[in-house]
């Protein structure tokens, strides 16, 4: 869904209408208060935003925006073409500046680079959810195991740093990564890596039960 807000009626439907003519369903807001106070949307989308409104500018709502870690992109749209407009709106998070008028062929593709860009984000957010439910699942040992091969130790490495056998091992590999649904040892360690991106620094010891506790692999970065 794209939002438009624009406190001009008349270019405000036009956007509307533009949108509409290409399949892109379009609400409209007066001004950055209206937008404000309406109901957040869940669903993929953009924002098109005038810089100059009553009240409360575009500008003022990027940085609202910005603080209350709005994801959606936002493309800026403003009669002002001065350098400074442009350059403030882009340091304050817009994904795009158009002057107006703002023609469809200028329009439609920045409005599809945008949906496209908010799309990919919550396919990744999506991702990442789901790996760290999968991770969840993993015992301490099998955690241990994950690390070890991102960090480019052996299964015999790894079994004299747990101190079990090299045959347990494999199989606690085999079982975490089925868990983690991956297949090869690159997906693992990529998976392993976005774990880490989301928990670092986080570290902890594994289970006293489990033997040279004292070694560099009891430690792990990650726990849930």
């Amino acid at each position: 869904m794209i939002r438009v807000i624009d406190d001009d009626d008349n270019f405000r439907m036009s956007m509307i209408r533009m949108l509409a003519a290409v399949g892109l369903h379009a609400v409209g807001y007066r001004s950055a208060g209206e937008f404000l106070t309406s109901p957040p949307s869940d669903r993929t989308g953009c924002v098109l935003l005038d810089i100059t409104m009553p009240g409360v500018s575009g500008i003022d709502l990027l940085k609202a925006l910005s603080l209350r870690r709005f994801t959606h992109p936002v493309i800026v749209i403003t009669g002002r073409d001065d350098v400074l407009t442009s350059v403030e709106a882009m340091k304050q998070g817009a994904f795009d500046y158009i002057v107006k008028p703002a023609s469809a062929e200028r329009l439609i593709p920045a409005v599809r680079r945008a949906v496209d860009l908010d799309e990919a984000r919550r396919a990744a957010e999506n991702e990442s959810r789901e790996l760290h439910s999968r991770f969840a699942s993993l015992t301490q040992v099998e955690r241990a195991v994950l690390f070890g091969i991102a960090n480019s130790k052996l299964n015999k490495q790894i079994a004299a740093d747990l101190g079990l056998c090299e045959r347990t091992i494999k199989a606690r590999r085999a079982c975490m990564m089925e868990k983690l649904r991956v297949a090869t040892v690159p997906d693992l360690i990529k998976a392993a890596k976005l774990l880490e991106d989301a928990h670092a620094p986080l570290s902890v010891r594994l289970d006293s039960g489990i033997s040279h506790a004292n070694t560099s692999a009891s430690r792990l970065w990650i726990t849930t």
